[in-house]
């Protein structure tokens, strides 16, 4: 089978970027972090840390007892996507980049002569050099090749930091076998437990079921599709769930771990998710807050909506959230908080509120201005008073699939422009 697919993986991505802006942490252990408190985990780690046995999910206290002299750095998001939109543009000044999986992974399409093995590598070792030239030394990354997209990326896993492995089909499945099954795009903690119960553990035992048996264990055609692409065929990228729900978290700093400001940041949250869905031209038709305490307790509970898009409405729905928490819940101390905007639909389904309808235009224009003066002037330049006190604070935050846009939800109107990659 002809090689169809090149990915590029940036290794240890949010930490090398933190490096290549900032020269006294190069050569050095690094944690990220969403926040400053030894509570909070390290949400990427450097290859320095890497290299001495930290992982990502750590605790900072547990990173410092591991790492002795490990700098802890708080996340800057905006940076890391102004870094991967250069990363982006210059990828495909080399080849044209077909999907970006995420902030740190995109797939390029090889046809025509590219396909051919000796133009592969050499488009890639190409791509590799002009990423250290016009990025930067810091932002070294692991590239794929291979007959499909799940096995490129899986080709890009095999060796960090800064590989180059090619997968032909005479390779596979041999080249595989010394994975282990988690190692495949797909096949996260559930599907490896499913899978040890029909007693596969090892590459071998699951390049030997058959395409009916991966039909069972995936219970349904995308087992089939699993089965197809780990034997080389060439498939479309999976359809990513998106779009089913809005949502916003954030941990509390220990400053803020009260009533107070775990409210006010719900409703900033809240406000944020609004904004989101009004530019998808979605409206909710459900909210759900979840407070979790540093005790190790939770409370979570949701609300059914007249579906909408309007952020006064969807403060009603939080007030009466907050509202139903059971007694004695003040005592504990949050840690973290979330929202999540349900059941969403697009602006062509939507069913305006018969009762109501001239309301429903008016809140429109409202927020469409209000939308339109955050873009324009900075955020937070207007803002509901729920969020009155955390204006400044629920800063943005980068998914795995899911690549905030700044000049949306994060405009840092102080600054008066946004961070860029250095030259």
């Amino acid at each position: 089978m002809p090689l169809r697919a090149l990915t590029i993986d940036f290794n240890s991505y949010f930490a090398s970027v933190e490096q290549q802006e900032r020269p006294e942490l190069r050569g050095q252990p690094v944690g990220i972090v969403p926040v400053m408190a030894e509570t909070t985990g390290c949400i990427a780690v450097s290859i320095e840390a890497k290299q001495l046995g930290l992982t990502r999910n750590a605790r900072v206290a547990e990173a410092r007892r591991l790492v002795p002299g490990i700098r802890i750095v708080e996340a800057r998001p905006e940076l890391y996507i102004a870094y991967h939109r250069r990363l982006v543009e210059i990828v495909e000044s080399c080849l044209h980049v077909e999907k970006v999986q995420s902030i740190d992974e995109m797939t390029c399409a090889l046809s025509g002569r590219w396909a051919e093995r000796e133009r592969a590598v050499a488009v890639a070792r190409q791509m590799k050099a002009k990423i250290l030239r016009e990025a930067g030394p810091c932002l070294r990354c692991s590239v794929g090749i291979a007959p499909n997209w799940l096995l490129a990326k899986v080709a890009s896993d095999m060796e960090k930091p800064d590989g180059l492995v090619l997968l032909e089909d005479a390779d596979i499945p041999a080249k595989l076998l010394h994975l282990k099954p988690s190692d495949i795009a797909g096949i996260g903690e559930n599907m490896e437990r499913r899978l040890a119960e029909h007693g596969i553990t090892t590459m071998e035992q699951l390049y030997a079921a058959t395409k009916a048996e991966f039909r069972g264990l995936w219970r349904g055609v995308r087992g089939e599709q699993m089965w197809r692409l780990l034997h080389g065929e060439d498939l479309p990228f999976f359809e990513q769930e998106e779009g089913q729900t809005i949502g916003h978290g954030q941990v509390l700093p220990p400053a803020r771990r009260n009533e107070a400001d775990a409210r006010a940041t719900l409703h900033r949250l809240l406000q944020k998710a609004a904004l989101r869905l009004r530019d998808a031209g979605q409206f909710a038709g459900a909210l759900h807050v979840t407070v979790r305490h540093a005790d190790g307790t939770r409370w979570s509970e949701g609300l059914e909506l007249g579906e909408t898009q309007d952020t006064l409405a969807l403060t009603a729905a939080l007030n009466q959230l907050w509202a139903r928490r059971p007694t004695g819940a003040a005592a504990r101390r949050p840690l973290h908080v979330s929202v999540m905007l349900l059941r969403l639909l697009g602006a062509e389904a939507h069913t305006p509120d018969l009762f109501a309808p001239e309301q429903e235009r008016t809140r429109g224009r409202l927020f469409a201005a209000m939308d339109t003066l955050n873009r324009t002037f900075g955020k937070n330049s207007v803002y509901l008073g729920g969020a009155h006190g955390a204006t400044d604070y629920a800063p943005m935050r980068i998914a795995f699939t899911r690549i905030p846009r700044p000049e949306l939800e994060e405009i840092d109107a102080s600054r008066g422009r946004r961070l860029r990659p250095k030259k």
